[in-house]
């Protein structure tokens, strides 16, 4: 995906004075799935060009973005989410329109043309002339066919927009950070409560007057209703809202009262120091009031179950539904656990688990601690026996409900290790995600998603047939309404 900005009038050469971006050499900086690239395709006194491209790997966030995007996604194509969280990465100081150096040109309006590639407007382009014209921009639109080898198959729901006027550098740069999530149904990132302050920070002196405001702060936080209703309550107010956050911060995480306050991916302001040139802005990059960064839901998820194995005392652990094998990796770094055994159904990610954990590469010290093993968890197998500690992360949700008894006896009743500690989706909490239809699942495999109230039942129904104990607590992000994203139980056998 590719955005544009070209500036022309007098002396446009010092653009990169105000962007803080050398124009004399190309820049990367590091986003989540992928790579921000800065260069300036052409500078002189009466043009200068710069351009920000990404380079996002469809792989990748397939595999680590919980299920939210398939294989073949509009990703890398397509001017989303992703380009305005690459915005605020790569410009941010220029979005606050300092400029030590040149603060009346900062301060001044230029003859800037903004040219945003792919942008998936699905025909509306009513709302693009709705979202931009009322700024002062003359927009341009050029749309082609979905396929032109396919001309039936008519016109393509992505545009290529050009808007253009006498506008200040950091108030474009804003206006396409918040009107570019307007038009995206499936963003990348969780939108937590910060996103309240975020918005009416950068919309700030334009948004509160624009004549479609509500409708462009409805469709900006899509189902996240009572969050558009905040920013507009604070707009008529005159007020600003503040986001109060949980942040998890490296090993020091606990749980805490009945919820393990994780980070979900975000949309983030990095308060980075840009006037290093040429430095790379990492996925972890963080705001200038947290000390900490955010931390993937899946990574908060892997961090309390090795917690909860930690508190349990194993020494042996047996990681049922491995997959590529984090959860193995992270336990296999422990000096404590003595034994580790990655076990999956499928040898394609078991395989990718051998690869992930450089078995070829491992000292034998540590080869001799990992047992890598082909099963499935709805028969009982005496190699399941004898572990002081199961992990079954993200693997129940897989099954059909009429082999769900069969696990449990496979695991609490045949193989009986000392603790369990099992996590699964919640579902209240689907809500939150604007991409799912009501009562659409989170994954195209997942059989089934439970309430908080029936894993609930569910737990208690295995505690009383199989004899253990459970306490449950939440992972992720914490809605008052909703609870948290993932919700996890630790069982523990009865002596």
């Amino acid at each position: 995906m590719l955005l544009t900005i070209t500036y022309t009038g007098h002396e446009t050469d010092k653009l990169g004075y105000l962007l803080y971006k050398n124009p004399n050499r190309a820049q990367q900086f590091s986003l989540n799935y992928g790579k921000a690239y800065v260069f300036y395709p052409e500078v002189s006194d009466e043009r200068t060009t710069v351009a920000l491209l990404l380079d996002i790997d469809p792989i990748e966030l397939a595999k680590d973005s919980m299920g939210l995007f398939d294989y073949v996604n509009d990703r890398p194509y397509a001017s989303t989410s992703f380009m305005s969280t690459a915005i605020v990465r790569v410009f941010s100081t220029a979005m606050r329109g300092k400029c030590d150096s040149m603060q009346e040109l900062a301060d001044s309006p230029l003859r800037l043309t903004a040219r945003l590639y792919g942008l998936r407007d699905g025909g509306n382009e009513e709302l693009v002339r709705e979202a931009f014209e009322p700024l002062g921009y003359t927009v341009e639109m050029e749309r082609g066919l979905l396929d032109e080898s396919f001309p039936e198959w008519g016109d393509s729901p992505y545009i290529n927009l050009t808007i253009s006027g006498e506008v200040k550098l950091c108030d474009m740069l804003n206006h396409l950070y918040v009107l570019i999530p307007v038009f995206d149904k499936r963003k990348h990132y969780y939108m937590a409560k910060d996103e309240v302050d975020k918005l009416i920070r950068h919309g700030e002196g334009w948004l509160d007057t624009h004549p479609y405001r509500d409708k462009l702060i409805r469709r900006y936080f899509g189902k996240r209703r009572g969050y558009a209703s905040e920013v507009i309550e604070a707009m008529d107010e005159d007020i600003v809202v503040t986001g109060d956050i949980e942040v998890v911060s490296g090993d020091s995480s606990e749980i805490i009262g009945d919820a393990y306050f994780g980070a979900a991916e975000e949309h983030r302001d990095g308060d980075i120091s840009e006037r290093m040139e040429g430095g790379n802005v990492s996925d972890s990059a963080v705001e200038s009031n947290a000390d900490t960064p955010r931390k993937s839901l899946n990574q908060c998820r892997m961090e309390a179950v090795r917690d909860e194995v930690l508190r349990s005392g194993a020494s042996s652990v047996i990681d049922l539904g491995c997959g590529e094998g984090k959860l193995t990796a992270m336990l296999l770094d422990i000096p404590e656990i003595k034994k580790v055994t990655a076990c999956d159904v499928s040898v394609w990610a078991l395989t990718r688990a051998k690869e992930r954990l450089k078995v070829d590469r491992m000292s034998p010290e540590m080869r001799d601690k990992l047992t890598l093993m082909q099963a499935s968890l709805t028969y009982r197998d005496k190699r399941f026996s004898g572990y002081d500690c199961a992990c079954v992360v993200e693997v129940i949700e897989h099954l059909d409900l009429d082999r769900l008894s069969a696990f449990e006896m496979s695991v609490f009743k045949y193989a009986k290790p000392g603790t369990v500690v099992l996590t699964t989706p919640n579902s209240e909490y689907n809500v939150n995600y604007e991409f799912l239809e009501d009562g659409e699942l989170r994954h195209t495999d997942h059989r089934f998603e439970w309430t908080r109230a029936e894993f609930e039942e569910w737990t208690k129904h295995v505690c009383e047939k199989y004899d253990y104990t459970c306490v449950t607590c939440g992972i992720g992000d914490f809605d008052e309404v909703n609870g948290t994203p993932t919700q996890m139980a630790v069982f523990t056998r009865c002596d």
